[in-house]
């Protein structure tokens, strides 16, 4: 089970749509694919080995005792039952975790909120209309909409975490 961990001194909020099953196993957010990770330290949102991002015992324990304390970084996602696929997601199921996110946005005031990818926006929003990039401040939050990722060219990823980055004041 991936535990969530809420700050008031957040730099960036990650929302996510759910887990996958082996992060979910694992308790760490896109672990079964670590391009999420690789993306981060090639930001300069985290300052960790490579090799140290590959291993499963050592990405658990920058999770849970870097991600939040040390850089900043705080994920949520909108559903917590993990699948392989989001189509299985139920319609409806994405309710409470959309309060939870508000929430923790209320309360904590990141410096920025990132939707990573298009179906959590939409999610999120109830609306198909988006474009990539700095969306309509939430709770007064800048809000930015990152491309997935998973699929896609890295250099866009990065771009995209190095422009969060910066307007997050890191």
């Amino acid at each position: 089970m991936i535990r969530y961990k809420t700050s008031t001194d957040a730099r960036i909020l990650f929302v996510g749509i759910n887990p996958h099953p082996g992060s979910f196993r694992r308790g760490v957010p896109f672990s079964n694919n670590k391009m999420f990770w690789y993306l981060l330290n090639r930001a300069g949102l985290l300052r960790e080995a490579e090799s140290d991002l590959k291993n499963d015992r050592t990405l658990k324990a920058i999770y849970d005792k870097k991600f939040m304390p040390e850089y900043r970084l705080n994920f949520v996602n909108l559903v917590d039952r993990p699948t392989v696929d989001v189509t299985m997601l139920k319609k409806g199921e994405e309710a409470a975790g959309i309060k939870r996110a508000l929430r923790v946005i209320r309360r904590c005031q990141p410096r920025v909120v990132c939707f990573i990818g298009k179906i959590v926006f939409h999610t999120f929003y109830g609306t198909r209309k988006c474009d990539w990039g700095w969306q309509t401040p939430i709770e007064n939050v800048p809000a930015y909409l990152m491309h997935f990722p998973i699929r896609g060219p890295a250099a866009v990823r990065v771009k995209e975490l190095k422009e969060m980055k910066r307007a997050s004041g890191v």
